[in-house]
């Protein structure tokens, strides 16, 4: 028996320093980072921002692969299903990882359960768009719009979120409007545009272009505060939506079961680059704001989120699909 004992504790203690040896000389090769939405979306920019900071810092390509669709179940199930070794990775929003709990009855993927937390990267404040020539040119004359109408506009839903947030503001402005389901908020923004639905919620970064083009017009904030790029734009608690506060955050995962120690090595850097003046600089532009940190706090922050959105899809009166 005690030869038995030794015996488990010299595997044991050489698997965890296979494990230390493994994490000290990685990555030894490429390095895919899945995004679930398309380019032109906060994940996909944040995403490879990342990427290009880690390889600089370990030599080796950080490539980003955009799975966009299926409600972002494509993407997560592709990072869940990876081999755990540090090689895939998932630089996913709140939709896959806490609001996609609260819409669906049952998920292909458990988003707490088949992931390993890494690291937080940043957040924003969602936004309310209309076409630069709607005649709806303010929160006030959209919900007047659609009491007159019950249930005869439309808006462009690029994820879970962005659909709860929508139907929250609708909840409290007492209106309804038809869901249209979209592959991203990139998209969603550019079917505003092109006068498919009549308003979206999308992050600020998928609505930007479209609105310095001239083509949509950004009309309220979803945040607690205006976004610096558009200090004339009201938020809607401003407008009488009591505690209405909808963000999006973007964080970095790796599937369940990866070694710790890799964790560790990546969840330092990315805390270490997310932390930097430069990052500051780049979610600026965007609108964003940093909120850096690691495994832990990312783990227990997730957590939180999946309360927090199951409490706005009560008061939305939004079921399960």
């Amino acid at each position: 028996m005690r030869r038995l004992l030794l015996a488990c504790l010299i595997a044991t203690l050489g698997v965890s320093g296979l494990a230390h040896a493994n994490a000290n000389n990685y990555p030894r090769k490429p390095v895919k980072i899945v995004v679930s939405f398309p380019p032109g979306t906060g994940s996909d920019s944040s995403a490879r921002f990342l990427a290009q900071k880690l390889e600089a810092r370990f030599g080796q390509p950080f490539v980003v692969e955009n799975r966009p669709g299926a409600n972002s179940f494509i993407a997560a199930q592709t990072v869940a299903k990876a081999d755990p070794d540090g090689y895939t990775l998932f630089v996913a929003s709140n939709s896959p990882m806490a609001t996609n709990v609260v819409q669906f009855k049952t998920l292909p993927y458990d988003p707490v359960r088949d992931f390993a937390p890494v690291a937080r990267l940043y957040y924003g404040a969602m936004i309310l768009s209309v076409r630069a020539d709607s005649p709806y040119k303010t929160v006030a004359d959209l919900v007047a719009a659609a009491k007159v109408k019950p249930g005869k506009l439309s808006y462009g839903s690029g994820s879970a979120s962005y659909q709860i947030a929508t139907e929250l503001f609708m909840k409290q402005a007492g209106i309804t409007a038809v869901a249209i389901p979209y592959k991203g908020a990139a998209p969603a923004v550019a079917d505003l545009a092109g006068g498919q639905v009549d308003f979206a919620m999308s992050d600020y970064l998928a609505a930007s272009a479209l609105s310095q083009a001239g083509k949509t017009r950004i009309i309220a904030v979803g945040g607690d505060k205006r976004l610096p790029l558009e200090p004339n734009v009201p938020t809607l608690q401003e407008l009488g939506y009591k505690d209405y506060y909808m963000v999006n955050w973007v964080a970095l995962f790796a599937p369940a079961k990866t070694p710790p120690a890799i964790v560790k090595k990546l969840s330092d850097a990315t805390v270490e680059i997310i932390s930097s003046k430069e990052a500051a600089e780049f979610v600026g532009r965007t609108s964003g704001q940093i909120f850096a940190g690691g495994s832990e706090v990312l783990r227990k922050y997730q957590l939180d989120e999946i309360q927090r959105w199951t409490k706005a899809a009560e008061i939305a009166g939004i079921p399960k699909e």
